[in-house]
C-alpha cells in the first residue's frame, strides 16, 4: 500500500444487520424529531403544517443524505436510482438529497480495507503487488476502487466491495421502502412489492463481482470493432466474488466535457446515444446504470471509457418492440397510436388515461413536437421539461391513477433517463431522430 493512509472521508461501513438497523432507527428518530420541531414552529406562527413540509426541512434533508451515504450499499444505491429515474421530475428537496447521494460515498478506513482484502486474497496479499494505493480513486454505493501495480508490471484498477453490503441488501431495501411509506411520499394503496423484489434481485446481481466480470467481458466482445469505446480487460488472477480487478484505463470524468467545444460535446453524446440504441435494439443486453461516474472520456482519442457492468441485464424482445412502436408513432405524429403504445408497453397505466386523458395527450403532443423538429435535438433547451413536470404532477396528485411499470421496463427507462440527464448537463445537440430511424426501418411492424 502507499504511505498515504490519511483520508478525511474515511468512515467504517456498518456491516452487521443489527448495526445497520440501528442506523435506520436513529435516522427515523432524527427525522421525527425534526418534523416535530418544524411542526411546532409552524403552529406557533399560525400555520397548519403539511406532512411534506415538516418532513423535507433542510435539517432532515441533511440527515437523510448523510445517513444513507454512511450506510452505502443498497440504501445509497436506491437513492441514486431514484435520482436518475426521476430526473427533473423530483421535488427540489428530494432532488437535493439525491444529488448528494450521486457524489462519492465515504470511504473505508485503511484498517477495514486491510481486513476485506486479507479475507479475499490471504494475509500476505501485499507481497503480490509493487504498489497498492490505499486512497481510492473512486468510492460509490457498493464498493470503492483502488489503483495498483502487480509484480509483473500490470497496471490495475481494483474494485473492493464494502463489507456487509451483500448480506444487508434485502433489509436495506425494506427499510428504505418503510421510510418512504411513513413519510407519506408513497400512497399506501400503491403496491410496490413487485418493484422491491426486482430491486433486491438487481442489487444482488450488482454485488456479484464474478458476474460483473463476465458482463464486462461480454461488452468488450460486443464492442470489439467499435472504435469509439474502450472497455477494460478483466484480470482473473485478482477477481473474486467481492473484488473485481481490471486493467486500468486513463480517462477524465465525463462531466469535464461541460466546458469543451460544442462539437466535442455533441460527438461524445452521440456516441453514448448510439450505444444505448444498439443495446436496446441490437445487442439485447443493456448496462442499465447511467451514473455519470460510469463514463470517462479520453481527450487524446475522443473515445469513451465504459465502466461498471454490474447492472447489465437482458432486454426482452417485447420490451424493445414496445419502445419501437412508441417511437414510430411519435415520430410519425400519431398521438392516439402513441398513447395506445404507451399503455400496451406498460409506460402509462389505464387509470391515468381514463381519468386524465387530456393531460396525457398534452404530454404526448409535447414530446411529439420535440421529436419532429428538424435537425439536432438541443438537450440544453429544457423549456418543455417544466411543462411536462407540471402536467405529470397534476396526474400524480390523483393516487388512484398511480401506476408502476414492469420492473424490466423501469431498468431500461432508468438508462434512457440518465442518458438524457447527461446530455442536458453537457448541453449537447444530437440528431436523435436520424439515429433512431435506421432501427425503425430495420424492425418493421
Amino acid at each position: 500500500m502507499s504511505d498515504d493512509d490519511h483520508d478525511t472521508k474515511g468512515r467504517a461501513v456498518p456491516s452487521g444487520r443489527l448495526s445497520r438497523f440501528g442506523h435506520f432507527g436513529r435516522l427515523a428518530g432524527g427525522v421525527a424529531g425534526g418534523m416535530l420541531a418544524e411542526g411546532a414552529r409552524r403552529l406557533a406562527e399560525g400555520e397548519r403544517p403539511r406532512m411534506r413540509d415538516m418532513l423535507l426541512t433542510p435539517g432532515n434533508v441533511g440527515r437523510i443524505a448523510d445517513r444513507l451515504s454512511h450506510l452505502r450499499g443498497a440504501a445509497m444505491k436506491l437513492g441514486q436510482m431514484i435520482s436518475m429515474d426521476a430526473g427533473d421530475m423530483l421535488p427540489p428537496e428530494l432532488a437535493e438529497i439525491m444529488a448528494r447521494l450521486r457524489q462519492n460515498a465515504h470511504r473505508m478506513p485503511p484498517q477495514q480495507l486491510q481486513q476485506v482484502l486479507a479475507t479475499q486474497w490471504g494475509k500476505d496479499w501485499r507481497t503480490r503487488f509493487l504498489r497498492f494505493d490505499v486512497t481510492p480513486i473512486a468510492a460509490a454505493s457498493i464498493g470503492q476502487v483502488h489503483r495498483a501495480q502487480t509484480r509483473d508490471g500490470r497496471d490495475l484498477a481494483i474494485k473492493v466491495q464494502y463489507p456487509g453490503v451483500r448480506e444487508s441488501i434485502d433489509a436495506d431495501v425494506d427499510n428504505v421502502a418503510t421510510l418512504l411509506r411513513v413519510s407519506g411520499l408513497l400512497p399506501r394503496e400503491l403496491d410496490i412489492a413487485p418493484l422491491l423484489l426486482a430491486a433486491k434481485a438487481q442489487l444482488h446481481e450488482e454485488a456479484d463481482y464474478l458476474r460483473e466480470g463476465e458482463q464486462m467481458t461480454l461488452f468488450g466482445t460486443l464492442l470489439a470493432n467499435a472504435p469509439d469505446y474502450v472497455v477494460p480487460t478483466l484480470d482473473t488472477e485478482f477477481t473474486t466474488d467481492r473484488v473485481l480487478a481490471m486493467g486500468y484505463v486513463e480517462g477524465r470524468a465525463i462531466e469535464s466535457l461541460a466546458d469543451a467545444p460544442q462539437d466535442v460535446r455533441d460527438t461524445a453524446m452521440a456516441s453514448l446515444i448510439a450505444l444505448l440504441l444498439r443495446e436496446l435494439f441490437e445487442f439485447g443486453v443493456m448496462q442499465t446504470d447511467p451514473n455519470f461516474a460510469n463514463y470517462r472520456y479520453q481527450p487524446e482519442t475522443g473515445r469513451l471509457v465504459l465502466l461498471d457492468f454490474g447492472a447489465s441485464r437482458p432486454v426482452a424482445a417485447p420490451i424493445a418492440a414496445g419502445y419501437l412502436a412508441l417511437l414510430r408513432a411519435m415520430i410519425d405524429g400519431r398521438r392516439d397510436d402513441a398513447r395506445e403504445a404507451a399503455v400496451a408497453a406498460g409506460f402509462v397505466g389505464p387509470g391515468a388515461v381514463a381519468n386524465h386523458r387530456a393531460r396525457i395527450d398534452r404530454m404526448i403532443d409535447i414530446v411529439i413536437a420535440e421529436l419532429r423538429k428538424p435537425g439536432a435535438f438541443d438537450f440544453g433547451d429544457r423549456a418543455f421539461v417544466g411543462v411536462l413536470r407540471d402536467e405529470g404532477m397534476d396526474v400524480a396528485a390523483d393516487h388512484s391513477a398511480w401506476h408502476i411499470p414492469p420492473a424490466d421496463i423501469l431498468f431500461v427507462q432508468r438508462k434512457i433517463s440518465g442518458t438524457a440527464l447527461l446530455a442536458a448537463r453537457l448541453k449537447a445537440r444530437v440528431d436523435v431522430r436520424a439515429m433512431v430511424e435506421p432501427f425503425l426501418a430495420k424492425h418493421v411492424d
